[in-house]
């Protein structure tokens, strides 16, 4: 390890944080831009797939919601992509050729991708399937932006300080979007016309959002946490999402669907969705 690695590795261990590119290790620079990266597209396809539903919403008051969490998701793509411009990374490059991309959706809603990423951004695969019904809506904010709550939670954390600094803003707003999904779980579970859609509906995205953590115990995973950009293994994160989901899910009289993973399937590394 050289002198620049031995430095930087240093104030990792201490708890101080990294503020410049000047400070980083080729390594590092290239495992943030990476993490970061990911987020970026997820929180801009993010905003895409929520467009539609400003129109169809169930009420005013749901259209405006929905508009803020738009408005939400597409400011914490400008956070992320400005961050990653700090780094000299080129925005509008990696951008530009995947506009089109971002708001692309499978045809299929019930199909399975499993872990597949269908095009070359590093969106969250998650991004790839269609919000076609309210009960869709409601279980995407109830299920994976809880997911991306647990996976930034690790952020808040980080040894790179703009980033865990960004990060606060875009935690709480998740925050709010997850309120909105538990709001409307009670709801839809509470009416006999909707229960039983909208637990068919949850078991869906639960299952999608089960495959964005990544596998236990990866070599990523352990170079994330030497660097102090991750927390934990991506298994103990899902966990932590699982236990969650069921806490609040079982005193409405449902249960979680069966959850098998095939390892060798998943991803080595966890997805930073947003």
């Amino acid at each position: 390890m050289g002198g620049d690695a031995v430095r930087m590795m240093a104030k990792i261990e201490t708890g101080e944080r990294l503020e410049s590119p000047d400070e980083m290790t080729p390594e590092y620079r290239e495992a943030l831009v990476h993490l970061m990266t990911m987020q970026a597209d997820s929180e801009l396809a993010g905003g895409y797939g929520y467009v539609p539903w400003i129109m169809k919403a169930p009420t005013v008051e749901e259209k405006l919601v929905v508009a803020q969490i738009v408005k939400d998701e597409m400011r914490h793509a400008k956070v992320m992509y400005d961050l990653l411009a700090d780094l000299g990374f080129d925005v509008e490059a990696h951008v530009r050729p995947h506009e089109q991309e971002f708001g692309r959706r499978i045809d299929d809603p019930e199909a399975d991708i499993g872990t597949a990423r269908l095009s070359t951004d590093k969106r969250v695969n998650i991004f790839y399937y269609p919000i076609d019904t309210w009960a869709d809506f409601v279980m995407f904010n109830f299920c994976m932006d809880r997911g991306a709550g647990h996976q930034l939670e690790d952020v808040r954390h980080s040894s790179y300080g703009p980033w865990r600094r960004g990060v606060e803003g875009i935690f709480k707003e998740e925050k709010m979007h997850i309120r909105h999904g538990e709001l409307w779980v009670r709801r839809l579970a509470e009416n006999p016309a909707s229960r039983d859609e909208a637990e068919r509906t949850l078991h869906k995205w639960y299952v999608r959002t089960m495959n964005i953590f990544g596998r236990p115990g990866t070599p990523r995973n352990r170079l994330y946490r030497q660097l102090g950009l991750k927390l934990r293994d991506n298994d103990e994160v899902r966990r932590t999402f699982s236990e969650e989901v069921r806490g609040l899910i079982e005193p409405l009289g449902w249960r979680l669907p069966d959850w098998r993973p095939n390892w060798e399937r998943l991803p080595e590394e966890a997805q930073i969705p947003g």
